[in-house]
């Protein structure tokens, strides 16, 4: 047991990531059980439970055997750390909805397949009451994991830049399974072996690698976990409601979406740098 406590102390990231894929993924696979290839049509909730609770899980763990009782005192502090001044609050929350919004309305210039989902919907309040809730789990469930134990770990080590593209690829690496199992559902008339490293290509270099960046400095800044979970609910609410929405576009359309969303990201990225004259970090290592 002594062997495996100094294993993980000295491995503290590789130690949580591991427990994150095992939880996450090992469950989504118990759940959605035995299948013929890729043929799943709806995952089922155990499978998304499953997902959210690796994050979940494995940040509270890692905390109480690397850091004890001291590490859950910080986790509190910077979870209830709210007063960071209203600028950065306009950041995290009004970001990703001014970018999935602009993207979103130049590709709808071209096709209506790009109309944002709460257009298309007829039940506009229950459509927009979902995904908020959908928006506020993701956001603060997976973030108690992410940035609540991951990004501080990767930052005693790293720039902000270099954590951000570390944890963004593994957060990206963490949706794939996920893409995988709806492929049938979402790939339309590409085949598997061109969408699969499509859709992976798109997940470790594309929206959510340059956003992890962003939310890293955020983080950064401000030092506050509720203001990272806020950025967290910001994005994945917005790409609902502001993007094409859940399913409705498919195949060509949809790796479309992603590249042009994933170009918009990185710009927003290089303008962040550019106007903080290429140091992301608040102070040097």
């Amino acid at each position: 047991m002594t062997t495996i406590k100094a294993f993980i102390k000295r491995h503290p990231v590789l130690t949580f990531y591991a427990v994150v894929f095992l939880i996450s993924w090992g469950g989504f696979l118990i759940a959605v059980g035995p299948t013929t290839g890729l043929e799943v049509v709806e995952i089922p909730p155990g499978a998304i439970l499953s997902m959210v609770a690796g994050p979940v899980v494995a940040g509270i763990l890692l905390t109480g055997l690397v850091y004890g009782r001291a590490g859950f005192r910080e986790f509190r502090s910077r979870l209830f750390r709210w007063r960071v001044g209203a600028r950065w609050y306009a950041v995290v929350l009004l970001t990703a909805p001014l970018v999935v919004a602009a993207v979103t309305f130049a590709l709808s210039l071209a096709s209506p397949v790009f109309l944002p989902g709460i257009v298309r919907t007829d039940d506009k309040v229950a459509y927009l009451l979902f995904n908020l809730a959908v928006g506020l789990a993701a956001g603060f469930l997976e973030e108690i994991g992410w940035t609540g134990f991951a990004v501080p770990a990767l930052r005693r080590r790293y720039g902000v830049f270099a954590t951000g593209l570390i944890a963004g690829v593994l957060w990206g690496a963490w949706h794939y399974l996920g893409n995988v199992a709806a492929a049938e559902t979402v790939r339309g008339t590409l085949s598997l072996s061109v969408f699969l490293p499509l859709i992976l290509f798109n997940l470790l270099v594309g929206s959510l690698l340059p956003f992890r960046v962003l939310m890293v400095w955020v983080y950064d800044r401000t030092g506050s976990l509720l203001v990272a979970m806020l950025m967290h609910v910001s994005l994945t609410a917005c790409t609902f409601i502001l993007g094409p929405g859940a399913l409705a576009i498919s195949g060509m359309p949809l790796l479309t979406y992603g590249l042009v969303l994933s170009a918009a990201w990185w710009v927003v990225v290089a303008a962040v740098a550019v106007a903080n004259r290429g140091h992301l970090s608040r102070q040097p290592l």
